[in-house]
């Protein structure tokens, strides 16, 4: 398993060594150890999602309130999407910036995104089933998110294709409303969250 941090810092990609043959193909998706010698603590696992999604769909920008936050490890399962991580920590250096990775059922590469960061994905083919591990389990009261379809964040979502949002996700505000608003994260706390999880667990 190879671990490659993103230009946003607190997201890596992971990709796993594929062992194929006439049965098909073996990978260890996550393991702890790649995970710990990356990220500095293990992968506190509370909750897994499985999401399918048509073409088009966008789901996010979403975020939770830090502590605890939820870190997301995220895979594509079936088809192909546009994994966005997002810059949302007050504070942070690369604030409202931004990094894309295409994530697919062959390379099945995943995405970590840890606490703070917000998170959206767009589906490039006819059906994905997108699997995340979630630090924290769904919590609706500290739940958050950002129209992905902010001017301001510019996100590279496929030309020529119509972009499927849920009411939620459509009535979401801008990054600067969310800011003003106060619901943002702080960079500061999300890295001392992070340090003290990383101290505590060796």
């Amino acid at each position: 398993m190879e671990a490659t941090p993103t230009s946003i810092d607190g997201a890596w990609l992971f990709t796993p060594i594929l062992r194929g043959d006439d049965r098909g193909v073996f990978l260890e998706s996550f393991t702890d150890s790649s995970f710990h010698q990356a990220i500095g603590h293990s992968f506190n696992l509370k909750q897994m999602n499985i999401s399918v999604s048509r073409q088009g769909t966008v789901r996010g920008i979403h975020f939770a309130d830090v502590p605890p936050g939820q870190a997301k490890y995220v895979q594509c399962f079936d088809g192909r999407i546009l994994d966005v991580v997002v810059d949302i920590r007050v504070g942070s250096p690369s604030f409202g910036k931004w990094d894309a990775i295409e994530l697919d059922a062959q390379s099945r590469k995943a995405l970590y995104i840890a606490e703070g960061l917000g998170h959206a994905f767009c589906a490039l083919t006819d059906s994905v089933t997108v699997g995340y591990l979630c630090s924290q389990p769904y919590a609706p009261d500290r739940e958050h998110g950002i129209h992905p379809l902010d001017p301001e964040l510019a996100l590279p979502w496929p030309d020529g294709v119509e972009s499927i949002l849920s009411p939620k996700d459509a009535g979401a505000p801008s990054l600067a409303e969310a800011r003003s608003a106060g619901t943002l994260p702080s960079y500061e706390v999300c890295t001392t969250w992070t340090d003290e999880r990383g101290l505590s667990q060796g």
